[in-house]
């Protein structure tokens, strides 16, 4: 079925409602009430994200209870977005509701066909599948708990994910960024192990918890790996809902203020319609934002406009007669004035045309940038110097570094935030953050093409080099003539 002829197919009517829940509305709310007596107090400030279990209520309840009794009841949020894994349907992305409302015992819970079709239309990795959707239950059991927590009304994106494509779910994650932010609700549903021993599910259990909480998707994905070789006694996935996970842990990677916190852990044996020899485990996650003054560098407008007039003279008087011209640093910031390294980077036609930085240097920012202008225009290898027919084509883009930290793994470095410097012996190289951006690289990738082709020491030189992170504030005169 082609998914717009899917669109006339109307509301979704409950699948699971008497099994995994009940279906009478009254018995469904003393039900949902009774959990949330039993539930964990909230402990939580301002939660963005919610991972959630999907099993029937008498075995994992009480952990979705826990899960949403950290809402605030009393907040307005614009949208939830509801994303599961698929336990029936496979799809080369994700399907996203468009065909009606969601039918509870309760009533209809809206979605929002318009953020739905927008996405649909907008890129070929969402769908709308009604097959992905018709008797999955991960998502439909996750809606009582929010229609007797939340006051407010709401209304939903329900996206079932079918793919086990890693670079597509990156992709679902980054279409999704737009939507990420203080005014919706992400809600992840998935259990964890399935059908270990009960003391197994509690030790992979913590160990895939702890994973998630470590917001890095390669340690993740490099858990989930590591949990099928560990010889656990009928271990089927330590995670079924992964991919609907990792989507929320690439949301989160790049935000330091945004923190995963356990809130819950049990597994079905300690349900008494349990036992303890084939148990599936249940795991409230929230992820949670904890705003804190902040102390790092940051740069105004006015510092950003005044680095490239700084630089745009050097190029042209550099350029056209051989020397720097002077500046008056009497008018300069503080900013600007303090000691930072930065690269400058000259582009035509958005292609690469010099490209030279300091790290550590002994002179103030703005003279940094004003030597590396003429460096990226005369000394960078691979290009010849820079002609002065070119400087009217030429786009500056300068990159400020904050100071280097030093780290101990590659787990600690995050893609798109922090460049990479590598050191070992006399060898050094570095790349800056939207290296990885650009290229689409993971944390490995990253840190294995500068090892190999920056520093010229091996690929995984990582193993025994000196490591370093940065980040940059990168901005450049396109930028600004775009406003």
């Amino acid at each position: 079925m082609i998914w717009r002829d899917a669109l006339n197919i109307g509301d979704r009517k409950p699948a699971v409602a008497g099994k995994f829940y009940p279906a009478d509305v009254n018995e469904l709310e003393q039900t949902i009430k009774e959990l949330f007596s039993q539930a964990k107090e909230k402990i939580t400030n301002n939660v963005r994200g919610i991972i959630s279990p999907h099993a029937g209520y008498v075995f994992s309840g009480i952990v979705a209870a826990s899960a949403y009794n950290q809402l605030d009841e009393n907040k307005k949020y614009e949208n939830i977005f509801l994303i599961g894994t698929s336990h029936h349907t496979y799809l080369k992305g994700a399907s996203i509701y468009a065909g009606g409302d969601y039918i509870m015992p309760f009533g209809k819970i809206k979605v929002n066909r318009d953020i739905a079709l927008e996405l649909i239309e907008k890129y070929d990795f969402f769908t709308f599948d009604p097959k992905a959707h018709l008797y999955e239950h991960s998502l439909e059991v996750q809606l009582p708990f929010l229609y007797y927590k939340l006051k407010q009304s709401f209304q939903i994106i329900p996206i079932i994910i079918g793919t086990y494509n890693v670079d597509t779910i990156r992709k679902i994650a980054r279409a999704l960024e737009p939507y990420f932010n203080e005014d919706n609700l992400f809600v992840v549903s998935t259990d964890f192990s399935h059908y270990p021993p009960y003391d197994k599910a509690i030790e992979i259990d913590k160990i895939t918890a702890e994973a998630i909480i470590s917001k890095n998707p390669d340690k993740f994905l490099q858990t989930i790996e590591e949990n099928k070789k560990r010889g656990i006694p009928n271990l089927a996935t330590s995670i079924c809902g992964w991919s609907a996970t990792l989507t929320l842990i690439y949301l989160a990677q790049k935000d330091d203020n945004l923190k995963f916190k356990p809130i819950l852990y049990r597994n079905s044996g300690d349900s008494v319609y349990g036992d303890h020899y084939q148990v599936v485990g249940y795991y409230a996650i929230v992820l949670d934002e904890e705003k804190k003054q902040s102390n790092e560098f940051k740069l105004t407008e006015e510092d950003k406009k005044t680095l490239l007039n700084i630089a745009r003279k050097t190029l042209e008087n550099y350029i056209k007669h051989g020397q720097s011209p002077d500046f008056d640093e009497s008018n300069f910031s503080d900013n600007i004035k303090r000691e930072l390294g930065a690269f400058v980077t000259l582009k035509i036609d958005g292609k690469l045309r010099g490209c030279i930085g300091r790290f550590m240097p002994s002179q103030p920012l703005w003279q940094v940038v004003r030597d590396m202008t003429i460096a990226a225009a005369t000394e960078d290898p691979r290009f010849k110097p820079v002609s002065p027919k070119e400087i009217d084509k030429i786009n500056i883009e300068i990159s400020v570094l904050t100071p280097l930290r030093r780290i101990n793994s590659i787990d600690e470095v995050i893609p798109g935030k922090h460049g990479i410097y590598v050191r070992y012996g006399i060898n050094s190289g570095t790349l800056l953050p939207q290296v990885a951006t650009e290229n689409n690289w993971n944390a490995k990738e990253f840190v294995g093409y500068c090892c190999k082709y920056k520093a010229g020491l091996d690929f995984d030189c990582w193993k025994y080099a000196e490591l370093y992170v940065y980040e940059a504030i990168v901005f450049d005169e396109e930028e600004f003539i775009s406003r």
